[in-house]
């Protein structure tokens, strides 16, 4: 297959159950160019301690795989903006614990999503999530990760689901150097953001860029969804088969502005049957314009 210039920056969320290392191995085997991992177990709060062994085998599968377009996703417990204490606390450490862990691996992203208020208001939320994450960047002067915040579907209480939120925290952060945002198709599908047509697609990246700026993009999840325009509820689905459509990715995949942002699906992935990261990866790779 002929790519306009060079093949997309693409890949896939792939699990790290066989090793940090083993992820990478599995990316190349899938032709990715990028990819994004947990760094531990995403739904416990029990934190990770790399070996020697682990940051050597991966440092030899990047250099083996040539991947160098990695992005990890923090824990899903993570609430930076919850009023609660000691949850509070525990996120703050998690969060911290994955930029060490990260930049320990010479990982260039951690994607983290936001927050929720739970109650005690957008402004309130938005002020804490602010600060906390200047508290931690605070306390790890050495590291330089970049860390990205994901706009989201806004499902209950959640922030970062329209852009103006992503850009009152970005606003609020002291180190601009070490924050960006993570743009997900099927989050900013669901808040509202319609990308099917290249009138609607134009207006909202137009949007992106007037409240956030293309230059603070960073990563972009490709994912279809489940669920209708401005449903605010987080469902994805694989590319082109849910309500988004297949144009929107299209329009996507051959748009210049992000041909060096690396492009990450989280589509479903199933134990039985078909295999689905290769399906919606070929898929994707089939709409970039050829010479």
């Amino acid at each position: 297959m002929k790519y306009s210039k060079a093949p997309p920056l693409l890949g896939a969320h792939f699990s790290i159950s066989k090793g940090l290392h083993h992820a990478l191995y599995v990316a190349e085997k899938y032709g990715c160019t990028a990819l994004q991992i947990f760094t531990k177990n995403s739904i416990t709060w029990q934190e990770r301690t790399l070996t020697q062994e682990e940051i050597v085998r991966f440092d030899q599968a990047r250099e083996q795989t040539g991947i160098t377009s990695i992005a990890s996703h923090t824990s899903y417990l993570i609430n930076l903006a919850t009023p609660e204490r000691k949850k509070h606390a525990m996120s703050c450490n998690a969060l911290k614990q994955e930029l060490i862990r990260s930049s320990t691996l010479d990982i260039s992203f951690v994607i983290l999503h936001p927050g929720a208020h739970l109650g005690k208001g957008k402004d309130k939320g938005i002020e804490k999530i602010a600060l906390s994450i200047n508290e931690i960047f605070a306390q790890t002067p050495d590291i330089q990760i970049r860390l990205l915040l994901e706009a989201m579907a806004g499902q209950g209480s959640g922030l970062g689901h329209t852009f103006e939120q992503l850009a009152l925290i970005l606003e609020k952060i002291e180190n601009k150097n070490r924050i960006g945002v993570c743009l997900d198709t099927s989050h900013v599908f669901a808040s509202g953001y319609d990308i099917r047509t290249p009138e609607s697609y134009r207006k909202t990246t137009d949007a992106f860029d007037a409240i956030i700026g293309l230059e603070n993009l960073y990563v972009i999840h490709l994912n279809d969804s489940k669920k209708e325009l401005g449903s605010r509820v987080d469902r994805h689905e694989h590319i082109g088969k849910g309500y988004i459509g297949i144009k929107a990715f299209k329009l996507l995949m051959n748009d210049m502005r992000f041909e060096n942002v690396p492009k990450i699906i989280e589509t479903p992935k199933q134990k039985d049957g078909p295999d689905t990261d290769k399906m919606n990866l070929n898929r994707l790779r089939s709409l970039v314009f050829k010479k």
